[in-house]
């Protein structure tokens, strides 16, 4: 099952939530001000990113401006407090399926959460339109 992490307030969140009601693909959408993640949620989200904290860590928000911190000098333990303690310091959104991670929306790259048969049926329309 995919898990949409989101903020309400995000247009490129807005967009993911749309894509894949539009696709009419099942996804967990997950308000992460509401419902924080947990330390071992993150762990786990780190596991799949390609450059760990860079990948998750959003240096444009608020909170990372104005906590004034070297992310990559902090210990992991501490990192992980910090965003569980300030979820706005998260990139959004975030979309994983536990084995492939998205951050950020961008209409290429989500479709790699389509279900396998549609992917498919999408090349062999391209095919057809292209005249192969």
């Amino acid at each position: 099952m995919i898990t949409l992490y989101y903020s309400p307030s995000c247009t490129s969140c807005r967009k993911a939530k749309a894509w894949f009601e539009d696709q009419d693909i099942a996804f967990n959408a997950r308000n992460i001000f509401q419902d924080p993640l947990q330390v071992d949620e993150l762990k786990l989200l780190l596991q799949i990113t390609d450059n760990g904290t860079e990948d998750i860590i959003s240096p444009r928000s608020k909170v990372f401006q104005k906590l004034d911190l070297d992310f990559d000098e902090l210990p992991m333990s501490k990192v992980l407090q910090l965003v569980q303690e300030n979820p706005s310091l998260l990139r959004r959104p975030m979309m994983t399926d536990g084995r492939r991670l998205q951050i950020g929306f961008n209409e290429e790259e989500i479709r790699t959460f389509l279900p396998r048969e549609l992917k498919k049926l999408e090349q062999k329309d391209a095919r057809f339109r292209a005249g192969y």
